[in-house]
């Protein structure tokens, strides 16, 4: 009788969608970390092969769901748009998060700052960006040889790989597009969206005024015996 020798089969890794932690601290925190997602999402818009995501796990080995982190923005450049619970790194033709953006809170201060820049350096971010809203501080950090370092002139820096600029003042931050627009909360966005609809609403108006004139006056001509149409 010949023995069949149980097979070792080898254990499912699971890499959990959430970590438990919150997406933010505070509403400050959360409005800046959607603005910069969405906007980055609108300015890539038409490009199928720019990936943006906002506070979404990303694994960078595959075989290990300890090692990830999830930035509160990142844009990864090679890479198609679509729905995904995680960024596993081994799934997408081995590319990293090329720009990652953290906005600081009061309980994501040094420490969580430091284990996040020894992350992004070892795993291949090119530009990384930390935004303290309270202060009003911007720190980036572009990846040289293989380490980030301290980019000294921020204010006024454009990112080499997004092409936006970034400008402080005394008290926040603005972030403009390559074309000068500059970066718009939600609320923004749609006043500008309404305006923009009484703009074509008034210019609708006027139009139909200007036609009932046009109308009324062919009217008159033709009370006249004249043939409006034969009018210079």
């Amino acid at each position: 009788m010949v023995q069949q020798l149980p097979t070792e089969s080898k254990a499912t890794i699971i890499y959990p969608d959430s970590d438990g932690q919150p997406m933010s601290d505070n509403t400050k925190q959360f409005r800046w970390i959607v603005t910069i997602k969405e906007n980055l999402e609108i300015l890539f818009a038409n490009n199928p092969e720019v990936f943006v995501a906002g506070d979404l796990l990303w694994y960078p080995v595959e075989g290990d769901n300890k090692t990830r982190v999830a930035p509160d923005a990142m844009v990864v450049f090679g890479r198609p748009k679509g729905d995904r619970g995680s960024y596993k790194q081994w799934l997408e033709n081995n590319i990293p998060p090329q720009v990652v953006f953290e906005i600081l809170s009061p309980g994501n201060r040094l420490k969580e700052m430091t284990k996040k820049f020894v992350f992004y350096q070892q795993y291949g971010v090119e530009e990384y960006y930390i935004y303290d809203p309270d202060e009003a501080e911007l720190t980036g950090l572009i990846l040289s040889g293989d380490r980030l370092t301290e980019i000294e002139a921020i204010n006024g820096w454009v990112s080499p790989r997004l092409g936006i600029k970034f400008a402080l003042n005394s008290d926040t931050l603005e972030i403009f597009r390559p074309d000068g627009q500059r970066f718009l909360t939600s609320v923004e966005l749609d006043r500008l969206r309404e305006q923009e609809r009484q703009r074509v609403e008034e210019e609708r108006q006027r139009a139909d005024r200007e036609y009932q004139r046009a109308e009324k006056l062919a009217a008159k001509l033709r009370e006249l015996g004249i043939d409006p149409d034969l009018v210079d």
